[in-house]
């Protein structure tokens, strides 16, 4: 038996309806289940959100037309060719996250539709609807939604510890709070190239919070740091899978843990699809030890850091090409 068999690695599964229908005894235990899932392994699934599943299935539907499209319609959208370099469509190969192996996802990122403004923040890049009939109306749609239950997640997270519900309303749900939702496929691999290849090669995320809505493919694991071996993320119908970030993981002075994880690539007859919610927050907050999050005579883990600062930061090391892009 080897050591990831060995190691039993459990990814919570929280429902949260009774945070929506307003239940303040289930929400306080949905409270103390976030506490204990963000401490280890900081990752966890939710089930009785308000995201509808008809959203899901349309949105799924649209993004694997998006990705049919001749390669030439694709690369006109490209990362490169936004206002602020952060979105449109990205190539196989455009992020880097272990060593030389560069990914194998394609990605099509949009955030909030503003005008170019400041670092991550600008217009969307959007195919043609004679091309791509309804993608945007339902990427759209379905960014207003995941949006929605992300503040939820938010005020959640605030409970859990132990702040007003409100703690992070200014950082995660005001006019210039960054967002962005990538919609990603992972071709079909076999079982040689997938030895030697990654979906997503190991990482941890940028931001504080994120939410993932994958299909049934399976190919996302987790780093259990204990054992230091990967362990698989069950699909489980209609939930979305949920994890910190290096920005919590820094603001709760490491109480609440951001994990490493990787997508391995799929050994499957079909694409994989998934798609992912980032929470970047404002460019000007500054992230430093939370209140809750430090004992009489303890000291901070890490400096104050801005957001943008941050970000920018981890941006650059990530993309393998276009990175004076991100320069805006």
């Amino acid at each position: 038996m080897d050591r990831a068999q060995a190691t039993s690695v459990t990814i919570p599964i929280i429902d949260i309806s009774g945070y929506i229908d307003g239940d303040l005894f289930r929400t306080a235990q949905i409270a103390e289940e976030l506490n204990a899932a963000c401490r280890a392994p900081g990752f966890f699934q939710i089930v009785g959100h308000d995201v509808p599943a008809e959203l899901r299935v349309r949105l799924f539907d649209k993004v694997s037309q998006f990705y049919a499209l001749p390669p030439a319609a694709k690369s006109a959208l490209r990362r490169g060719l936004s206002a602020n370099g952060a979105r449109g469509y990205e190539a196989i190969g455009s992020e880097v996250f272990e060593d030389d192996i560069q990914d194998q996802k394609e990605g099509f990122m949009i955030g909030p539709e503003l005008p170019r403004g400041r670092f991550l923040q600008g217009p969307n890049l959007w195919p043609d609807d004679s091309d791509c009939p309804g993608f945007r109306s339902v990427m759209e749609e379905y960014y207003a939604a995941v949006r929605s239950l992300s503040v939820k997640m938010f005020r959640l997270l605030a409970l859990s510890l132990r702040l007003d519900e409100h703690y992070f309303d200014a950082f995660v749900d005001s006019r210039d709070s960054v967002s962005m939702c990538r919609a990603h496929r992972y071709p079909v691999a076999n079982e040689e190239t997938a030895k030697v290849s990654r979906g997503a090669g190991a990482h941890t995320d940028f931001g504080a919070m994120t939410l993932l809505v994958q299909d049934d493919i399976g190919g996302l694991e987790v780093f259990h740091r204990p054992s230091s071996t990967w362990h698989p993320v069950p699909f489980v119908k209609d939930a979305y899978i949920v994890n910190i970030g290096d920005m919590m993981e820094q603001w709760t002075n490491g109480r609440y843990m951001s994990t490493l994880h990787r997508v391995i690539s799929p050994v499957s007859g079909k694409d994989r699809y998934s798609v992912v919610f980032f929470n970047e927050g404002l460019l000007d907050q500054v992230i430093q030890c939370i209140p809750t999050c430090i004992e009489p005579g303890e000291a901070p883990l890490h400096p104050p850091v801005t957001v943008e600062a941050h970000l920018r930061k981890r941006y650059g090391e990530s993309y393998a090409e276009e990175k004076e892009e991100l320069t805006v």
